[in-house]
This record gives structure tokens, C-alpha cells and sequence, in this order.
């Protein structure tokens, strides 16, 4: 038997997701859930002035497309401005951080999925398995801020209840 054959198909129209949010909703508007994918989307808005704080993501590398708004990458050695249309490529391990302009951010961010979570044993070059989740749900719904704690249950900036 046979697995079946995928097609190819479009998902979303960014620009209609980003219009059909509510009124200054922020966080995911949309995510990549398609079984048996190899890749994981989201489009996110930031809120004006809103921050993803400074971080390093270790295991993958994560490319941005900006959709609406502007805003700024920070890498801790250079800022640049991000507006529609421009594409950021953030290696793993490399510092980065995330300021949205005064009419907000909506970008969509695309990284290889990460394998779910296991039980065993991990060994120095295995290349599956045991990894972190996504991140996506210590980012604040309202402000965008990145929560410093692993089990925060609410935004330290503006107590916002995190996605769970």
C-alpha cells in the first residue's frame, strides 16, 4: 500500500489573515499545521512598540518575511530596520531580538519543525528527537514580549495570560 500523494495548495493570503485579526490583537494569527510537514510557519503580529526581548535559539536556523508594519531586528552588535518585504535570515545560536514601530509587526517566521519530544537516551550525534517545543507560547498574546521564564503563566510587562 501506498502512502498517499500530497498536493500543492495555497494556505493562507497573509495580508487577509493580518486584516481579519481583531483591533490590536497581537501574537499568532496563523500557524503551519498540516500533518507530516517538515516545516513549521506562524504569522505573528507585534503590537506598536512591542518587543520580542533578546534570545538565542540553538538548534534552528529561523528566516522572517515582514508582512505589514516596520520595526526593528536587533543582533546586540547591529540594529536594522525591517519594513514590508524584507527578509531576515536569523542563524541558530546568533543573539536576536525583535521592536516593532509605532504601526506594529507582522511578520511570518519559517523554521524546520522540530521532531516531537521523546523518551531515551541522547546521544552526542543524534540528530532526532529530545529537542525543545516551539517557543511560541511565552510570547505574550498582547504585548509580544518573550517571557524569561520557561513556566511563566502570565506576561511580566503587562500580566497578560500566556497561550498554554
Amino acid at each position: 500500500m501506498h502512502a498517499p500523494v500530497e498536493t500543492s495548495r495555497v494556505l493562507v493570503a497573509l495580508h487577509e489573515a493580518v486584516a481579519a485579526a481583531e483591533e490590536g490583537q497581537g501574537g499568532a494569527l496563523w500557524r503551519l499545521a498540516e500533518r507530516g510537514r517538515q516545516l513549521d510557519a506562524n504569522l505573528v503580529r507585534l503590537s506598536p512598540g512591542a518587543a520580542v526581548a533578546e534570545h538565542v535559539e540553538s538548534d534552528l536556523d529561523v528566516m522572517l518575511v515582514v508582512v505589514e508594519g516596520d520595526g526593528h531586528l536587533d543582533s546586540g552588535v547591529e540594529r536594522q530596520a525591517l519594513e514590508p518585504g524584507s527578509v531576515a535570515w536569523l542563524p541558530r545560536t546568533a543573539r536576536r531580538a525583535l521592536l516593532a514601530g509605532p504601526g506594529g509587526l507582522a511578520y511570518l517566521s519559517v523554521h524546520r519543525r522540530r521532531p516531537g519530544l521523546s523518551i531515551g537516551v541522547r546521544t552526542a550525534d543524534a540528530d532526532e528527537g529530545g529537542e525543545a517545543p516551539c517557543a511560541l507560547d511565552q510570547v505574550c498574546p498582547e504585548c509580544g514580549r518573550m517571557a524569561a521564564e520557561s513556566d511563566a503563566r502570565y506576561c511580566a510587562r503587562c500580566g497578560e495570560a500566556l497561550p498554554t
